[in-house]
């Protein structure tokens, strides 16, 4: 009986010890390109599958096509402007406007003018050179390249619950506008990203 008891005893130690190990803090690096899904919440995996395909369809749209011909050799200039999160949660949108940026230059068929912040930080470094700044270094005022298009979106989401399973879906838009007539040279909407999260019911 005594040997029974000190095994379930030994047994419990273990499983008790096993749990804590595996609950333990700690860091562990992954692939950067690996899938994750924690939350259930927008991750940079969302970003990617996101990204890629909206600058696929704007990088083969008609309507840029167009705008490239339009220009007669000369690569057409965009702008970033807003993405928007109409969203329920935090998104963080700028990642996906970078990206979107960053992959879109790598193409070679558009270039892309300073907007927003940085543009103003532009600006107030130009103005300093002019009084500050050698002559033969000074860079000239009224000299920007003017966009020609402008880079807009946004982020929304539709949340189906019932019991404890939660779908969310989420849809992302961008556009591309031309600035001195506000036609839209393309529009581009991504619902790849679903997800079903069932949460573990309290027991009351």
């Amino acid at each position: 009986m005594k040997a029974r008891f000190f095994a379930i005893a030994v047994l419990m130690f273990v499983m008790a010890f096993t749990d804590c190990v595996s609950s333990s803090p700690g860091v562990r690096r992954v692939d950067a390109g690996s899938r994750t899904d924690l939350s259930g919440y927008w991750n940079d995996t969302d970003v990617r599958i996101v990204c890629e395909a909206l600058i696929k369809d704007l990088l083969n749209s008609p309507g840029v096509d167009q705008a490239i011909k339009s220009k007669g050799g000369r690569k057409p200039a965009v702008v970033v402007g807003r993405f928007r999160n109409e969203s329920d949660e935090h998104i963080n949108t700028a990642i996906i406007a970078s990206t979107m940026e960053t992959e879109i230059l790598k193409s070679g068929k558009l270039i892309f003018v300073a907007g927003g912040g940085t543009r103003d930080e532009i600006r107030a470094e130009r103005q300093d050179q002019q009084s500050n700044a050698g002559e033969a270094t000074t860079a000239a005022l009224a000299k920007e390249t003017g966009a020609d298009y402008m880079l807009t979106g946004a982020v929304r989401t539709i949340i189906d619950r019932a019991d404890n399973m939660t779908v969310r879906t989420y849809f992302v838009n961008a556009e591309m506008s031309n600035i001195e007539t506000n036609q839209r040279i393309w529009m581009g909407q991504n619902s790849d990203i679903k997800k079903i999260i069932t949460r573990a019911k309290v027991k009351l």
